[in-house]
């Protein structure tokens, strides 16, 4: 049986999942791993390797990093592999036409959201933001738009209240491992057709900058806490409380009625944690980090930077 020759485009530690289950499959081959140079890292700032290099060095396979890859040498060294089709999962490069024509069947792109819902670079996060039920992960025919190709295959999965946006992170980069493995067989097979997807439901999520992460006291309190989930782990929530900063890593909504208590007012802090007013209602602030760089439980940070009241978070 012949096999299906892939490209695998991928970065960061969310596309490894889909390259193990590639790799895994008799009837494909992955024929090249394209990914991003090696970059400084840590306080030393040596260069270090991709998550995606790491693993495909792992299993053996060639690895290419071009600074950019729509250039002549680029498409060059694409060409002459003659794939069948392109995986790409986060690979941080915006391909060109010239790029996107060379697979003999499709490019294909994994993307973290049911399509079309939230296009871009942060669904994950807006997911978790806007208190979704569920979101889940498409693939897709690439296209020269962000993210406007034609669908191939969706999975759903619920979204806990609870849930940071690592913890949905970790869960769909292994649906899309699944996902892409069905999806090939299935074009292969010649029982999927691409969809195409209805742009009047589209809508699009930039790039988290650390300025989102400015906690907005205003929101209610189920929002507030939404956002601080969506924010774990980069670019982190914080807020500010008489000019320091604070980063704050869980909390949970408490007070229903914060009374007279203004936005970001500390209503009183006690052994469950820091209980704080907010647009509608309060939270509780169980776990926050200040300027000793230690991630803390409340009443651990309480006990070594305590509270004057009044107070109020900035």
């Amino acid at each position: 049986m012949k096999k299906s020759r892939i490209i695998f485009m991928g970065t960061p530690e969310f596309s490894v999942p889909a390259l193990h289950a590639l790799a895994k499959e008799e009837n494909f081959e992955i024929a090249l791993v394209v990914t991003q140079p090696d970059r400084p890292k840590g306080r030393g700032k040596k260069l270090a390797p991709s998550p995606v290099k790491e693993a495909a060095l792992e299993l053996g396979l060639d690895v290419f990093q071009p600074e950019k890859l729509n250039t002549p040498e680029g498409v060059e060294r694409l060409t002459r592999i003659r794939p069948d089709y392109y995986v790409v999962v986060a690979f941080g490069q915006i391909l060109s036409q010239a790029v996107l024509d060379i697979p003999r069947v499709y490019p294909i792109n994994i993307h973290a959201s049911l399509l079309p819902r939230y296009r871009g670079a942060a669904p994950i996060q807006a997911a978790v933001m806007n208190m979704d039920k569920e979101t889940g992960i498409t693939t897709m025919v690439m296209a020269r738009g962000m993210d406007t190709g034609d669908m191939l295959l969706k999975s759903a999965t619920p979204i806990d209240p609870d849930e940071t946006a690592q913890d949905l992170h970790d869960r769909l980069s292994e649906i899309g491992g699944r996902l892409i493995v069905e999806t090939i067989n299935r074009v292969n097979a010649g029982t999927l057709d691409p969809e195409p997807q209805d742009n009047s439901l589209a809508t699009k999520v930039s790039m988290l900058k650390k300025a989102d992460g400015l906690i907005d006291w205003t929101r209610s309190g189920k929002g507030v806490c939404a956002h601080i989930n969506a924010m774990t782990p980069w670019p982190g929530a914080f807020t500010h409380l008489s000019g320091k900063r604070l980063k704050i890593f869980r909390a949970v909504p408490g007070e229903r009625d914060a009374g007279s208590h203004r936005p970001g007012e500390i209503i009183r802090c006690d052994g469950k944690g820091i209980h704080v007013a907010t647009g509608k209602g309060g939270i509780t602030i169980l776990e926050l980090m200040g300027a000793s760089g230690k991630r803390l439980a409340a009443d651990a940070f309480l006990r070594g930077h305590a509270i004057d009241l009044p107070a109020r978070f900035e």
